[in-house]
């Protein structure tokens, strides 16, 4: 009798993901000679900044705090540390969803896209990291390229800047794009023409573009560039990528926890699944997130009657209900359509006289 307090728990997840923040759980990697070993600071404001750190890291992560995300795990490696393994290590064990690596140098950066590349491919965690000038052609990556970005007295890389860009995108709720989110506090950054800055968002690149009159987000892309049949342009989009990656997380997450192993695999409990996790849809669109009426989960029915003869089962000759209706053992066969909705980026308007 377990399963319909499933229903509950994905339409409060839905409900807190649209508040500010709420999926937005920053992740700062830094080297300081203030710790021997790895350590981890859990940070909800500036004020729990740890004194002992670099005026360099506590920079990044005032930066970071700028953007309001709902919190920042700081995980702190010794700054003689010949690389960040140990922290990618680490990072697997905790939860966040976008990263950064503040002052990575250009010669680590690949590394790092791989290992996120790798969370998403094949492990099954969905997150996000900004690096500086790293083209990975991947949801994965956001690729940071605006160098000399000036402040006043000061000048920033891009990599000493993806503390500020990650912060900010952390901080963002589902229904807005990071797209023209204004830097107040920038100065100025290298002029582009539209022609430049288009070249740039159109290679997977994130930019920072001065209007003259202040400094802005341009497009908020990741770096994905090459799209496939079933990595379409959607992709490309870190507003959609946050909310496909929240919505794929929030369905797993609960199925884990409230489902497998726990209630019998049933044709009405199937059914009992697929209305809980269309209920969360539904919450979603009220809320904006997703576009009305365009998502839905159902049984899989190809897949179903596949398995069903992979059994034995003479699932050639029987009805679609029938195949709906069969006992598949441990396994369950479902298939959503999901429907993320975008931002207002590009307006056509046509005056005529």
């Amino acid at each position: 009798m377990g399963l319909p307090s499933v229903n509950i728990i994905f339409q409060s997840k839905a409900i807190k993901a649209i508040e500010q923040g709420t999926v937005g759980t920053l992740a700062l990697v830094l080297k300081d000679s203030s710790v021997a070993n790895l350590t981890e600071y859990h940070l909800l404001d500036i004020a729990d900044i740890p004194d002992t750190l670099s005026a360099a890291n506590k920079m990044y992560l005032e930066h970071a705090f700028m953007g309001t995300p709902k919190e920042i795990k700081a995980v702190v490696l010794p700054d003689s540390a010949a690389d960040y393994a140990h922290a990618f290590n680490y990072l697997e064990t905790i939860k966040f969803n976008i990263l950064a690596i503040p002052g990575i140098a250009a010669a680590d950066t690949g590394t790092a896209a791989a290992w996120a590349k790798s969370m998403r491919d094949n492990k099954e965690r969905r997150i996000m990291v900004v690096l500086p000038n790293e083209n990975a052609d991947h949801e994965a990556v956001i690729n940071f390229t605006t160098e000399n970005i000036m402040t006043k007295g000061n000048a920033y890389s891009a990599s000493q800047f993806t503390a500020r860009i990650a912060g900010l995108i952390a901080g963002l709720p589902l229904t807005v794009s990071p797209t023209f989110r204004v830097l107040s506090e920038l100065d100025g950054v290298p002029k582009l023409t539209k022609d430049e800055a288009d070249a740039k968002i159109n290679a997977g690149q994130l930019i920072l573009y001065h209007d003259g009159e202040k400094v802005k987000i341009a497009r908020g892309v990741t770096s994905l560039v090459t799209t496939t049949e079933t990595k379409g342009e959607d992709w490309k989009k870190i507003k959609l990528v946050r909310i496909l990656d929240m919505v794929y997380h929030d369905i797993k997450e609960t199925i884990e926890d409230e489902y497998i192993g726990s209630v019998q695999n049933s044709y009405p409990n199937k059914l009992l699944l697929i209305a809980a996790v269309n209920a969360y849809y539904e919450t979603l669109e009220l809320e904006r997130v997703l576009d009305s009426g365009k998502n839905r989960c159902q049984i899989n029915v190809p897949a179903q009657k596949t398995y069903l003869k992979s059994i034995g089962e003479p699932a050639d000759g029987w009805k679609e209900q029938q195949i709906k209706e069969a006992n598949t053992r441990d396994k369950v066969f479902l298939v959503s359509t999901v429907r993320p909705l975008d931002a207002i980026e590009d307006v056509n308007l046509v005056i005529n006289l």
